[in-house]
C-alpha cells in the first residue's frame, strides 16, 4: 500500500461518515414531518456503503490471492435508502390536517434513540479516521526524518 493510499483511505471513511452525519440529521429535524414534498409522509432515510473500486467481496478475495496480501481502496457512499421495514408512527389527532378518515395521523418512523446512536457511531467513525490519518501523518514525516 502506498503512502498516499492511506491518506485516501481515510479521507474517504471522514467523507463517508460526515455524509452519513448529515442524513442522520436530516431525519432527525423530519422527526414531525407528516408530510414531505411529494405529499407522502417522511420516511428515515440510511446511507448504504460500498468498499471503493471492487464491486463485489468474491472480487475482493480473488485480487488479494492474486497480489499476496490485503487491497484497500476506501469507502464510497452507494446509496441513500428509504426504512421500508419500520411503519410509520401513528398518532390519534383528529383535528390535525394530516389526519386520516379514523382520525389517526401518520409521523415518520424516526426513531429519535437509533438516530443518536448511528450519530454517536458515526462520530467513533470519523474519529478513527482522523486517528488513522494522524498515524500515516506521522509515519511520513518519520521516513523524511530518516532521509536528512
Amino acid at each position: 500500500m502506498g503512502l498516499f493510499q492511506s491518506f485516501n483511505i481515510s479521507a474517504s471513511g471522514m467523507t463517508a461518515q460526515q455524509f452519513r452525519a448529515d442524513i442522520i440529521a436530516e431525519n432527525i429535524a423530519n422527526l414531525n414531518t407528516t408530510r414531505a414534498e411529494d405529499g407522502e409522509t417522511y420516511r428515515r432515510k440510511i446511507v448504504q456503503f460500498e468498499e471503493r473500486g471492487v464491486s463485489t467481496f468474491e472480487k475482493y478475495l480473488s485480487e488479494s490471492k492474486r497480489r499476496g496480501s490485503h487491497i484497500g481502496n476506501g469507502v464510497k457512499v452507494t446509496a441513500v435508502g428509504e426504512d421500508t421495514w419500520n411503519d410509520f408512527i401513528m398518532e390519534y389527532d383528529p383535528s390535525h390536517p394530516d389526519a386520516d378518515e379514523n382520525g389517526y395521523v401518520s409521523y415518520p418512523n424516526v426513531n429519535i434513540v437509533t438516530e443518536m446512536t448511528d450519530l454517536i457511531d458515526a462520530s467513533r467513525a470519523y474519529e478513527a479516521n482522523i486517528t488513522a490519518f494522524d498515524a500515516s501523518k506521522a509515519i511520513a514525516q518519520a521516513g523524511l526524518q530518516i532521509g536528512k
